[in-house]
């Protein structure tokens, strides 16, 4: 079925964090473009699917089904090529529920992850919260590209100045493709860092939440697909609430090939950390067996926003730099040719543009300058903002 992107559909009673413009901003005339949560209504599949098991007058303790297994074992065979065996998928409610049990479970308190800056703000938080200090891997933006810092991160690994010791360094959290600038890897990329990750005795979690949404031209390649050794020092995090914008509804698969490591994951989740709730899991099998026909016209429909973009910052606000995404739906802005500091940065765009971002200075230090921009909504919106931002940096 043809699906209608361009309808502008009221969200403001629909209980949408994005959308509660009042408590975020202290004005209800914002165009809030900040989480990553898509203004699309979701594939018509998976509204029967969960409309189907409401009908249902038990919602009581539920297991999870073999189809729901064999429907992740097939699309990663499906998209990347990538043989899994059903025993390696955990499910949880979410990615970064994941993520705080995978570093409890694989450091002790004191030890080090690393983080590549500008990252996921998340992570900061999950990597302190959970006894452990991040240690920032800047990436290195070169002619409007970022790419890994691979002397820098060699270096954090032979320790540090004013370290007693050699680091501690026991994970690192990989983003692919990476939010906020959108980079999607290469194979050769990956394979570099990880090669000096494993050889220090680390393990990598991949956090590949985005991996589906993609532009023209770009593939997705699941970290542990790479080789046997990338497959059984790793941990891989998908699912469905960015590429199918069901993050009310959540459900990731996280990918553990080796068992020692899934087994410490499973121990300490437990009690702590249950399986995604039955709408979830229904939500999940949908999405991955009937939801590519919307995919496809989603995927279509960003690309044009994202030439849209491009174009009129280019032509219209050449004082901002878009660096061009190749993977997400989050547009990172280089904002410091308007030479102005962080808060100074956030006011502007929320009180003179109008339009709520989220700031760069939280996706760690290298962030500062920056604000990621989110383009998965209906046209109408998007001009109106970007023609906010004009006309505030014409007034600047």
């Amino acid at each position: 079925m043809k699906y209608d992107f361009d309808r502008v559909i009221s969200r403001t009673e629909s209980d949408s964090a994005k959308w509660n413009l009042k408590p975020l901003y202290g004005n209800e005339d914002v165009i809030p473009m900040w989480v990553a949560d898509m203004d699309f209504p979701i594939a018509r599949p998976i509204t029967e699917a969960l409309r189907k098991r409401t009908e249902h007058e038990f919602y009581g303790y539920s297991y999870t089904r073999t189809s729901l297994l064999e429907a992740v074992v097939s699309r990663m065979q499906k998209k990347y090529s990538w043989k899994i065996e059903p025993e390696w998928v955990v499910f949880t409610p979410g990615v970064i529920p994941a993520l705080n049990v995978a570093i409890r479970a694989f450091t002790h308190p004191g030890d080090e992850v690393i983080l590549q800056d500008p990252v996921y703000h998340p992570f900061w938080s999950t990597v302190e919260q959970n006894g452990c200090r991040t240690v920032a891997n800047p990436m290195l933006l070169n002619h409007g590209r970022y790419q890994f810092n691979l002397d820098d991160l060699e270096k954090k690994f032979s320790g540090r100045e004013g370290m007693r010791s050699a680091s501690r360094i026991k994970l690192m959290i990989l983003c692919n493709p990476h939010n906020p600038v959108g980079r999607v890897w290469t194979t050769q990329e990956l394979t570099t860092v990880g090669k000096t990750i494993i050889s220090h005795d680390a393990v990598m979690i991949s956090d590949e939440i985005h991996c589906e949404l993609l532009y023209k031209g770009q593939q997705h390649v699941p970290f542990a697909s790479i080789s046997r050794e990338f497959e059984q020092n790793s941990v891989v995090c998908q699912g469905d609430s960015k590429t199918f914008n069901l993050a009310g509804v959540p459900a990731s698969t996280i990918i553990i090939p080796n068992a020692k490591l899934r087994h410490a994951f499973n121990n300490t989740r437990s009690g702590i950390l249950p399986q995604p709730d039955i709408f979830g899991m229904v939500a999940l099998e949908a999405a991955y067996r009937e939801g590519d026909e919307w995919l496809a016209q989603v995927l279509g429909y960003l690309q044009h926003n994202l030439d849209f973009t491009l174009a009129f910052f280019k032509e219209r606000i050449p004082r901002l730099t878009v660096i061009k995404p190749e993977g997400t739906y989050l547009v990172w802005l280089d904002c410091r040719n308007l030479g102005l500091d962080n808060m100074a940065l956030r006011a502007f765009f929320r009180e003179k543009a109008r339009v709520g971002f989220d700031d760069g200075y939280i996706f760690g230090p290298s962030g500062a300058g920056f604000q990621r921009m989110n383009i998965a909504c209906p046209r109408a919106l998007l001009e109106e903002a970007l023609k906010r931002i004009e006309s505030a940096v014409n007034h600047l």
